[in-house]
Protein backbone atom coordinates (compact mmCIF):
# COMPACT_ATOMS: atom_id res chain seq x y z
CA UNK A 1 0.00 0.00 0.00
CA UNK A 2 1.43 2.88 -0.88
CA UNK A 3 1.04 6.45 0.88
CA UNK A 4 -0.97 9.81 0.35
CA UNK A 5 1.25 12.52 -0.89
CA UNK A 6 0.21 15.96 -2.11
CA UNK A 7 1.42 18.15 -5.09
CA UNK A 8 1.61 21.58 -4.44
CA UNK A 9 1.96 24.14 -7.04
CA UNK A 10 2.87 27.94 -6.74
CA UNK A 11 -0.21 29.27 -7.79
CA UNK A 12 -2.03 27.39 -5.02
CA UNK A 13 -3.33 24.61 -6.82
CA UNK A 14 -2.99 21.19 -4.96
CA UNK A 15 -3.42 17.56 -6.70
CA UNK A 16 -3.52 13.95 -4.41
CA UNK A 17 -1.83 11.39 -4.93
CA UNK A 18 0.21 8.61 -4.06
CA UNK A 19 3.85 7.89 -3.49
CA UNK A 20 6.13 5.43 -5.30
CA UNK A 21 9.53 5.10 -5.63
CA UNK A 22 11.60 7.22 -2.95
CA UNK A 23 9.52 8.84 -0.05
CA UNK A 24 10.49 12.27 0.44
CA UNK A 25 9.16 15.39 -0.06
CA UNK A 26 10.90 17.46 -2.74
CA UNK A 27 10.56 20.54 -4.74
CA UNK A 28 12.04 22.08 -8.38
CA UNK A 29 10.38 23.61 -11.47
CA UNK A 30 7.78 21.19 -13.19
CA UNK A 31 7.92 20.55 -16.53
CA UNK A 32 5.99 18.16 -19.12
CA UNK A 33 7.16 15.18 -21.10
CA UNK A 34 4.81 13.98 -24.26
CA UNK A 35 6.52 10.37 -24.83
CA UNK A 36 4.61 7.38 -24.81
CA UNK A 37 8.23 5.32 -23.80
CA UNK A 38 11.33 6.30 -23.48
CA UNK A 39 11.18 7.06 -19.44
CA UNK A 40 14.58 5.63 -18.42
CA UNK A 41 16.20 8.14 -21.33
CA UNK A 42 14.14 11.29 -20.21
CA UNK A 43 14.61 10.53 -16.32
CA UNK A 44 18.78 10.09 -16.93
CA UNK A 45 18.92 12.99 -19.22
CA UNK A 46 21.14 16.29 -17.52
CA UNK A 47 19.11 18.73 -19.13
CA UNK A 48 16.36 17.87 -16.60
CA UNK A 49 18.23 18.61 -13.82
CA UNK A 50 16.61 20.26 -11.09
CA UNK A 51 12.98 19.54 -12.62
CA UNK A 52 9.92 17.85 -11.55
CA UNK A 53 8.96 15.73 -14.53
CA UNK A 54 5.72 15.21 -15.66
CA UNK A 55 4.70 12.32 -18.22
CA UNK A 56 1.68 13.15 -20.07
CA UNK A 57 1.41 9.54 -21.22
CA UNK A 58 -0.87 7.99 -18.40
CA UNK A 59 0.61 4.76 -17.51
CA UNK A 60 4.15 4.26 -17.39
CA UNK A 61 6.75 1.72 -16.02
CA UNK A 62 4.55 -0.96 -17.73
CA UNK A 63 8.34 -2.03 -18.71
CA UNK A 64 10.38 -1.53 -16.16
CA UNK A 65 14.26 -0.17 -16.25
CA UNK A 66 16.70 -2.10 -18.48
CA UNK A 67 20.09 -3.51 -17.00
CA UNK A 68 22.80 -1.33 -16.60
CA UNK A 69 25.73 -2.93 -18.69
CA UNK A 70 28.43 -0.57 -20.20
CA UNK A 71 29.17 -0.52 -24.00
CA UNK A 72 32.12 2.47 -25.12
CA UNK A 73 32.19 3.62 -21.30
CA UNK A 74 29.00 4.80 -20.91
CA UNK A 75 25.70 3.19 -19.63
CA UNK A 76 24.16 1.44 -23.13
CA UNK A 77 20.35 2.43 -22.11
CA UNK A 78 20.68 5.48 -20.38
CA UNK A 79 21.55 9.35 -20.75
CA UNK A 80 23.81 9.61 -17.93
CA UNK A 81 25.19 7.21 -14.85
CA UNK A 82 22.27 8.07 -12.54
CA UNK A 83 18.69 9.45 -12.66
CA UNK A 84 18.38 13.65 -12.79
CA UNK A 85 15.22 14.79 -12.27
CA UNK A 86 13.88 15.73 -8.96
CA UNK A 87 10.61 13.54 -8.82
CA UNK A 88 8.67 11.97 -11.37
CA UNK A 89 4.53 12.78 -11.39
CA UNK A 90 2.55 10.27 -13.46
CA UNK A 91 -1.32 9.25 -13.91
CA UNK A 92 -1.45 5.55 -13.44
CA UNK A 93 2.11 3.57 -12.27
CA UNK A 94 2.16 -0.06 -13.63
CA UNK A 95 3.08 -2.39 -10.70
CA UNK A 96 3.89 -5.37 -13.19
CA UNK A 97 6.70 -4.77 -15.72
CA UNK A 98 7.60 -6.86 -18.17
CA UNK A 99 10.25 -6.64 -20.95
CA UNK A 100 13.24 -8.60 -22.73
CA UNK A 101 15.70 -6.07 -21.06
CA UNK A 102 13.89 -5.45 -17.56
CA UNK A 103 16.67 -5.59 -14.87
CA UNK A 104 14.21 -4.19 -12.34
CA UNK A 105 11.07 -2.25 -11.94
CA UNK A 106 10.16 1.52 -12.35
CA UNK A 107 9.54 1.51 -8.42
CA UNK A 108 13.03 0.35 -7.36
CA UNK A 109 15.10 2.24 -9.83
CA UNK A 110 13.67 5.49 -7.85
CA UNK A 111 14.40 4.28 -4.75
CA UNK A 112 17.94 3.65 -5.47
CA UNK A 113 18.90 7.00 -6.61
CA UNK A 114 16.49 8.25 -3.98
CA UNK A 115 14.27 9.81 -6.37
CA UNK A 116 10.40 10.77 -5.33
CA UNK A 117 7.73 9.81 -7.27
CA UNK A 118 3.56 10.26 -7.26
CA UNK A 119 0.81 8.77 -9.32
CA UNK A 120 -2.57 9.20 -9.05
CA UNK A 121 -2.48 12.55 -10.61
CA UNK A 122 -4.34 14.29 -13.38
CA UNK A 123 -1.62 14.73 -15.56
CA UNK A 124 -3.96 15.82 -18.42
CA UNK A 125 -5.26 18.95 -16.06
CA UNK A 126 -1.75 19.65 -14.79
CA UNK A 127 -0.15 19.57 -18.13
CA UNK A 128 -3.04 22.38 -19.10
CA UNK A 129 -2.37 24.34 -16.62
CA UNK A 130 1.45 23.98 -17.21
CA UNK A 131 0.27 24.73 -20.60
CA UNK A 132 -1.81 27.77 -19.40
CA UNK A 133 0.60 29.61 -17.04
CA UNK A 134 4.19 28.18 -18.22
CA UNK A 135 6.39 26.41 -16.27
CA UNK A 136 6.09 26.86 -12.45
CA UNK A 137 7.66 25.66 -9.26
CA UNK A 138 5.94 22.83 -7.34
CA UNK A 139 6.77 20.53 -4.23
CA UNK A 140 5.78 16.96 -3.52
CA UNK A 141 4.56 16.88 0.24
CA UNK A 142 5.09 13.38 1.79
CA UNK A 143 4.02 12.52 5.54
CA UNK A 144 3.09 16.28 5.67
CA UNK A 145 6.77 17.23 5.93
CA UNK A 146 6.82 20.68 4.16
CA UNK A 147 9.74 22.41 2.04
CA UNK A 148 10.14 25.26 0.55
CA UNK A 149 9.89 25.75 -3.08
CA UNK A 150 13.13 25.94 -4.76
CA UNK A 151 14.03 27.59 -8.46
CA UNK A 152 16.94 25.57 -10.45
CA UNK A 153 17.04 28.45 -12.63
CA UNK A 154 19.36 30.25 -10.20
CA UNK A 155 21.64 28.13 -9.99
CA UNK A 156 24.18 26.93 -12.33
CA UNK A 157 23.27 23.49 -13.12
CA UNK A 158 25.58 22.82 -16.04
CA UNK A 159 28.28 22.71 -13.18
CA UNK A 160 26.84 20.31 -11.59
CA UNK A 161 26.15 17.32 -14.28
CA UNK A 162 29.15 18.31 -16.02
CA UNK A 163 31.96 16.16 -15.29
CA UNK A 164 35.29 16.99 -12.94
CA UNK A 165 37.96 15.58 -15.79
CA UNK A 166 38.75 15.18 -19.43
CA UNK A 167 37.76 11.72 -20.77
CA UNK A 168 38.41 10.11 -23.97
CA UNK A 169 36.33 7.61 -26.18
CA UNK A 170 37.09 5.66 -29.09
CA UNK A 171 40.67 5.93 -31.18
CA UNK A 172 39.10 7.75 -34.86
CA UNK A 173 40.90 9.53 -37.37
CA UNK A 174 39.06 13.16 -36.75
CA UNK A 175 39.67 14.65 -32.95
CA UNK A 176 36.26 15.95 -31.40
CA UNK A 177 36.76 18.09 -28.90
CA UNK A 178 33.03 17.84 -26.54
CA UNK A 179 32.52 20.53 -24.00
CA UNK A 180 30.20 18.68 -21.71
CA UNK A 181 27.56 21.03 -20.48
CA UNK A 182 25.83 17.92 -19.68
CA UNK A 183 25.72 15.87 -22.62
CA UNK A 184 23.67 12.78 -23.48
CA UNK A 185 25.49 9.70 -24.30
CA UNK A 186 23.70 9.19 -27.33
CA UNK A 187 25.32 12.15 -28.95
CA UNK A 188 28.61 10.54 -27.86
CA UNK A 189 27.46 7.71 -29.69
CA UNK A 190 26.96 8.90 -32.50
CA UNK A 191 30.00 10.76 -32.69
CA UNK A 192 31.87 7.50 -32.32
CA UNK A 193 30.30 5.85 -35.24
CA UNK A 194 32.23 8.57 -37.67
CA UNK A 195 35.35 7.67 -37.27
CA UNK A 196 35.96 10.16 -34.57
CA UNK A 197 38.13 10.28 -30.82
CA UNK A 198 35.79 12.48 -28.58
CA UNK A 199 37.65 14.27 -26.22
CA UNK A 200 34.92 14.99 -23.65
CA UNK A 201 36.15 18.18 -21.07
CA UNK A 202 34.43 20.13 -18.05
CA UNK A 203 32.32 22.85 -18.98
CA UNK A 204 34.78 25.40 -17.67
CA UNK A 205 37.38 23.70 -19.09
CA UNK A 206 40.07 26.00 -21.08
CA UNK A 207 41.05 24.02 -24.17
CA UNK A 208 42.46 26.62 -26.10
CA UNK A 209 46.09 24.59 -26.38
CA UNK A 210 43.77 21.30 -26.72
CA UNK A 211 44.94 19.57 -30.24
CA UNK A 212 41.68 18.77 -32.28
CA UNK A 213 39.71 18.90 -35.44
CA UNK A 214 36.17 19.87 -34.67
CA UNK A 215 34.36 21.79 -31.45
CA UNK A 216 31.60 20.31 -29.71
CA UNK A 217 29.38 22.16 -27.62
CA UNK A 218 26.75 20.04 -25.63
CA UNK A 219 22.98 19.98 -24.48
CA UNK A 220 22.64 20.94 -20.68
CA UNK A 221 20.23 22.17 -17.95
CA UNK A 222 18.85 25.95 -16.91
CA UNK A 223 20.13 29.27 -18.19
CA UNK A 224 23.12 29.61 -20.28
CA UNK A 225 23.45 32.92 -19.48
CA UNK A 226 25.72 31.21 -15.74
CA UNK A 227 28.04 29.55 -18.46
CA UNK A 228 29.70 32.44 -18.83
CA UNK A 229 33.31 30.83 -18.92
CA UNK A 230 31.81 28.78 -21.49
CA UNK A 231 30.81 31.78 -23.41
CA UNK A 232 34.06 33.22 -23.29
CA UNK A 233 36.29 29.96 -24.41
CA UNK A 234 33.60 29.57 -27.33
CA UNK A 235 34.29 33.27 -28.07
CA UNK A 236 37.90 32.48 -28.68
CA UNK A 237 37.37 29.77 -30.56
CA UNK A 238 35.25 31.03 -33.10
CA UNK A 239 37.74 33.41 -34.09
CA UNK A 240 39.42 30.38 -35.84
CA UNK A 241 37.88 28.58 -38.70
CA UNK A 242 37.64 25.12 -36.63
CA UNK A 243 34.60 23.95 -37.34
CA UNK A 244 31.70 23.70 -34.52
CA UNK A 245 28.38 22.22 -33.79
CA UNK A 246 26.34 23.30 -31.23
CA UNK A 247 23.18 21.08 -29.85
CA UNK A 248 20.01 22.34 -27.50
CA UNK A 249 22.03 24.28 -24.79
CA UNK A 250 25.29 24.48 -26.92
CA UNK A 251 23.21 25.94 -29.18
CA UNK A 252 22.19 28.95 -26.90
CA UNK A 253 25.31 29.37 -26.04
CA UNK A 254 26.84 29.57 -29.39
CA UNK A 255 24.53 32.24 -29.82
CA UNK A 256 25.63 34.24 -26.79
CA UNK A 257 29.25 33.73 -28.22
CA UNK A 258 28.28 35.48 -30.98
CA UNK A 259 26.95 38.21 -29.52
CA UNK A 260 22.85 37.78 -29.71
CA UNK A 261 20.87 37.13 -26.75
CA UNK A 262 18.77 34.52 -25.58
CA UNK A 263 15.20 34.42 -23.39
CA UNK A 264 12.58 32.23 -21.40
CA UNK A 265 9.81 30.31 -23.01
CA UNK A 266 6.94 30.13 -21.76
CA UNK A 267 6.38 26.49 -21.03
CA UNK A 268 9.47 25.30 -23.12
CA UNK A 269 9.46 22.84 -25.76
CA UNK A 270 9.49 19.46 -23.67
CA UNK A 271 7.63 16.54 -26.13
CA UNK A 272 8.39 14.56 -29.04
CA UNK A 273 7.05 15.13 -32.29
CA UNK A 274 7.68 18.59 -32.58
CA UNK A 275 8.15 20.17 -36.00
CA UNK A 276 10.80 22.30 -37.27
CA UNK A 277 11.52 23.85 -40.71
CA UNK A 278 14.76 24.06 -42.54
CA UNK A 279 14.82 27.57 -43.87
CA UNK A 280 16.91 27.14 -46.55
CA UNK A 281 15.48 23.61 -48.51
CA UNK A 282 11.46 24.01 -47.07
CA UNK A 283 11.86 20.84 -45.69
CA UNK A 284 10.20 20.13 -42.16
CA UNK A 285 11.62 16.85 -39.68
CA UNK A 286 9.63 15.67 -36.51
CA UNK A 287 11.97 16.20 -33.58
CA UNK A 288 12.42 15.43 -30.34
CA UNK A 289 13.37 18.30 -28.06
CA UNK A 290 13.76 19.46 -24.01
CA UNK A 291 14.73 22.81 -23.44
CA UNK A 292 13.26 26.24 -21.67
CA UNK A 293 15.66 28.69 -23.34
CA UNK A 294 15.49 30.36 -26.70
CA UNK A 295 17.52 32.27 -29.25
CA UNK A 296 16.18 35.83 -30.35
CA UNK A 297 16.32 35.96 -34.20
CA UNK A 298 15.92 39.36 -34.19
CA UNK A 299 19.47 40.09 -32.01
CA UNK A 300 21.59 37.61 -34.20
CA UNK A 301 24.52 39.66 -36.49
CA UNK A 302 24.42 39.96 -40.03
CA UNK A 303 26.83 37.20 -40.39
CA UNK A 304 24.58 34.58 -38.91
CA UNK A 305 21.41 32.99 -40.45
CA UNK A 306 18.53 31.01 -39.12
CA UNK A 307 19.10 27.23 -39.76
CA UNK A 308 15.48 26.07 -38.44
CA UNK A 309 12.83 26.93 -36.97
CA UNK A 310 9.66 25.57 -35.42
CA UNK A 311 6.72 24.80 -36.80
CA UNK A 312 4.52 25.26 -34.26
CA UNK A 313 5.18 29.18 -32.74
CA UNK A 314 7.75 30.12 -35.22
CA UNK A 315 10.69 29.98 -32.31
CA UNK A 316 14.57 29.78 -33.57
CA UNK A 317 15.53 25.94 -34.10
CA UNK A 318 19.20 26.50 -35.23
CA UNK A 319 21.66 28.78 -36.25
CA UNK A 320 24.67 28.65 -39.06
CA UNK A 321 27.42 31.49 -40.32
CA UNK A 322 27.16 32.51 -43.79
CA UNK A 323 30.85 31.82 -44.59
CA UNK A 324 32.87 29.99 -41.45
CA UNK A 325 31.63 25.55 -40.59
CA UNK A 326 29.41 27.11 -37.41
CA UNK A 327 26.14 25.87 -37.21
CA UNK A 328 23.60 24.66 -33.96
CA UNK A 329 20.77 23.14 -33.47
CA UNK A 330 17.95 23.67 -30.51
CA UNK A 331 16.22 20.64 -30.98
CA UNK A 332 18.22 16.62 -30.35
CA UNK A 333 18.78 15.01 -33.65
CA UNK A 334 20.71 12.09 -32.11
CA UNK A 335 17.38 11.39 -30.25
CA UNK A 336 15.36 9.46 -32.89
CA UNK A 337 12.04 11.52 -33.38
CA UNK A 338 11.30 10.80 -36.70
CA UNK A 339 13.29 8.34 -36.13
CA UNK A 340 16.72 8.99 -37.84
CA UNK A 341 15.08 12.33 -39.39
CA UNK A 342 17.97 14.68 -38.53
CA UNK A 343 21.06 12.57 -38.15
CA UNK A 344 22.39 13.99 -41.40
CA UNK A 345 23.46 16.94 -39.05
CA UNK A 346 26.29 14.98 -37.35
CA UNK A 347 27.39 14.14 -41.38
CA UNK A 348 27.91 17.33 -42.04
CA UNK A 349 29.47 18.41 -39.14
CA UNK A 350 32.05 15.40 -39.89
CA UNK A 351 32.04 16.19 -43.41
CA UNK A 352 32.77 19.61 -42.53
CA UNK A 353 35.72 18.71 -40.08
CA UNK A 354 37.19 16.28 -43.13
CA UNK A 355 37.20 19.33 -45.42
CA UNK A 356 38.64 21.47 -43.04
CA UNK A 357 41.74 19.31 -41.81
CA UNK A 358 42.07 18.49 -45.82
CA UNK A 359 42.91 21.79 -46.18
CA UNK A 360 44.79 22.42 -43.18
Amino acid sequence: MHNKAKLVLEDGTIFEGFTFGYEKSTSGELVFNTAMTGYPESLTDPSYKGQMLVATYPLIGNYGVPHQSESQQMLEFYESDIIQVSALIISEYSTEYNHWNAEKSLDAWLKQYQIPGIYGVDTRLLTHILREKGSLLGKIIVNDEDVALYDPNTENLVQQVSISEKQVYGDGQYKILLVDCGVKNNIIRHLLTRDTTVIRVPWDYDYSNEDYDGLFISNGPGDPQQCKITISHLAQSMEQDQPIFGICLGHQLLALAQGSQTYKLKYGHRSHNQPVQQVETKRAYITSQNHGYAVDDATLPSDWQPLFINLNDQTNEGLKHISKPFFSTQFHPEASGGPTDTEFLFDDFIDAVKKHKSQN
